[in-house]
């Protein structure tokens, strides 16, 4: 390992004192480089970097603030390749997967760049006598993003680019599974004229977080990760005092009515279950059969999977990659065990094949498993790699209580030629994000990314709707009529 991952402090890369952890490539287990973990003294460096940059950043008005992001923006375009190469490397996903990933984290920043007709406030006239009633946004101060590894560019461009143009410092905090693609964004941004001090990355496990969490300067936290780690976050954070929202697991569903075309049902789920080798929060992990199609759906499902090419991402080949980590890998196929040990019906198992001439490398490969439980761990537990469990129901109905009785609520889709079962699901589906014949249903930046039930802490989500998590609302009620005079003891109406 002879390079090391900095951290990106005041402008520029910083290497820190603290211990450092391998980051590995997926596709063949080898160590491609070390980061530096945060120490104390780091923590505290990168806050007060953040403190500083705040005042001038804040008052700077937000059309300068866009043109900032807009070149930002393009610079991001010309170098989406860089970026896609940089999170194969180190996530493992396929690089055509990759680039789709960059494409999502730029409408993030172009959505940004429209701050200063998005970040308005209110106004009503004569309120009172002689009075006006406004609204202004102001932004928190620093704030904090904890980002996963399964997205990392996507996912910090989500939360940094509105939390900015909204007037904020950020601090990122990526996962040390795949830290390079921060560090690239961080120079980016530097190149575009942001501001230092502005956009910082630091590194770190759970001290670092917990410290970062309870630093008294830092207003808000953003996070995105598993449900436990969500809800840890979510409770200290609050317990501090701070503005928090916490995104977590899924266990998305994908509702297959008997009018549907197979065909396409069954490219869908294909597609959104095994690719990125499952680790999406949007992955479709659940085939719901509704009446019978059953059968016809599992052979078309079981087609598919054994058709998939598994291999390393730079491959132009391979259609899916590694999973990220050994660990990772094991936990996915100690799963398919124990369903195949408890009776099961693994249509297609694949999960521990190897690829050729990448033994070492963390493969798993699609596996399609029918006639599940729904209290059956498989089906409860969020896998986070390439498996499709197939449950049969009989009815819409039972269909809209399975994804009800859940305890995530990220997405649900169906698919149908029906109006009618679609109007149904679209309103009765207890998710945050619902498509209609679209098995990945995460809807375009204008519009909001939030999960329901245990799927999300917090009542706000990314893309537009943060724009109200990273400002706070203040209500100015004025009156300019120096004739009004006398005293008045009651509490009225103005």
């Amino acid at each position: 390992m002879t390079t090391t991952i900095p951290h990106w402090i005041e402008g520029r890369p910083h290497v820190s004192a603290g211990d450092r952890l391998p980051v590995v490539d997926p596709a063949t287990g080898q160590a491609l480089a070390a980061v530096a973990l945060a120490d104390e003294d780091t923590v505290k460096q990168v806050v007060a970097s953040a403190v500083a940059a705040f005042p001038a950043w804040r008052d700077l008005p937000s059309a300068r603030r866009a043109q900032v992001l807009y070149t930002f923006r393009d610079l991001i375009r010309r170098h989406q390749d860089e970026l896609a190469e940089l999170i194969t490397a180190q996530h493992g996903k396929t690089l055509d997967d990759a680039r789709g990933e960059v494409a999502r984290g730029l409408d993030s920043v172009e959505l940004a760049c429209g701050v200063p007709g998005l970040l308005k406030g209110e106004m009503s006239e004569q309120t009172g006598r002689g009075i006006d009633t406004f609204s202004t946004l102001h932004p928190l101060g620093v704030v904090l993003g904890i980002t996963p590894f399964n997205f990392p560019v996507m996912i910090p461009l989500m939360m940094a680019a509105v939390a900015i143009a909204a007037g904020n410092t950020f601090i990122l905090k990526p996962s040390e599974q795949d830290p390079g693609p921060a560090i690239r964004i961080a120079e980016l941004a530097k190149e575009a004229g942001l501001p230092d001090g502005v956009l910082s990355v630091i590194h770190g496990q759970q001290q670092v977080v917990e410290t970062l969490i309870d630093h008294p300067d830092v207003a808000a936290v953003s996070f995105v990760g598993s449900t436990p780690i969500a809800h840890s976050i979510y409770k200290r954070a609050a317990n501090a005092g701070k503005r928090v929202q916490a995104f977590g697991g899924a266990k998305n569903h994908l509702v297959v009515m008997p009018d549907a075309p197979i065909a396409a049902a069954a490219d869908a789920i294909s597609s959104a279950g095994f690719g990125a080798a499952g680790q999406r929060c949007m992955a479709i992990s659940v085939a719901v059969a509704v009446g019978g199609v059953g059968d016809d759906l599992v052979a078309a499902l079981s087609e598919r999977a054994k058709a998939v090419v598994v291999g390393p991402g730079n491959d132009p080949k391979s259609e899916i990659g590694p999973v990220v980590s050994a660990a990772a890998q094991q936990r996915i196929q100690g799963i398919v065990a124990a369903a195949t040990a408890a009776g099961a019906t693994v249509v297609v198992d694949r999960s521990t094949e190897v690829v050729p001439g990448f033994e070492n490398g963390f493969y798993v490969g699609p596996t399609l498993v029918d006639q599940v439980d729904p209290t059956a761990e498989i089906y409860q537990a969020e896998v986070f790699g390439p498996v499709v469990v197939v449950v049969r129901v009989d009815t819409l109905d039972e269909a809209l209580t399975l994804i009800h009785d859940h305890e995530y609520g990220n997405g649900a889709s169906i698919f149908t030629a029906s109006g009618g079962a679609a109007r149904k699901f679209q309103r009765e589906a207890s998710a945050g994000m619902v498509g209609v014949n679209v098995p990945i249903p995460v809807p375009v930046a204008p519009y909001s990314v939030a999960g329901w039930k245990n799927s999300v802490f917090g009542d706000t989500g990314l893309n537009n709707a943060a724009w109200r998590f990273y400002t706070q609302p203040k209500y100015v009620t004025a009156r300019w009529d120096e004739t009004v005079t006398g005293v008045d003891f009651g509490f009225r109406p103005n």
